[in-house]
């Protein structure tokens, strides 16, 4: 068993709960970890015995370009596509989605949800 994880996945998205946020948007920042059998990719070195980073990444991104007003509602979208997506390959599935600079009328740097399933 191991580990996988993306880090630091930067997006320009419309989440938010005001009407200017789904109009303006705002850069996200999305970290995603999860476990997976890598035992045969370690002996073989064949992209087909892992979890295709660049297809976990699509995926993520495919997610993120559709309009939500929570965060939290996006986390789970992508945590059920990707279960759904790899559902005999992946377990233990982390996603934390940072909104940078949200509009809170004060200096704030990022809010953040995180989601463990």
């Amino acid at each position: 068993m191991g580990t996988i994880e993306l880090e630091k996945m930067e997006f320009f998205s419309y989440h938010g709960c005001y009407d200017q946020e789904q109009i303006v948007g705002n850069y996200f920042l999305v970290d995603l970890r999860f476990n997976c059998d890598l035992n045969s990719a370690m002996k073989s070195d064949n992209l087909h015995d892992t979890v295709s980073y660049l297809e976990v990444y699509q995926l993520v991104k495919n997610e993120m370009s559709k309009k939500s007003k929570l965060l939290e509602h996006v986390a789970g979208r992508i945590i059920d596509r990707l279960y759904a997506t790899y559902p005999e390959r992946i377990s233990n599935v982390t996603i934390k989605i940072r909104k940078m600079n949200p509009p809170l009328g004060g200096k704030v740097d990022n809010v953040s949800v995180t989601i463990t399933r």
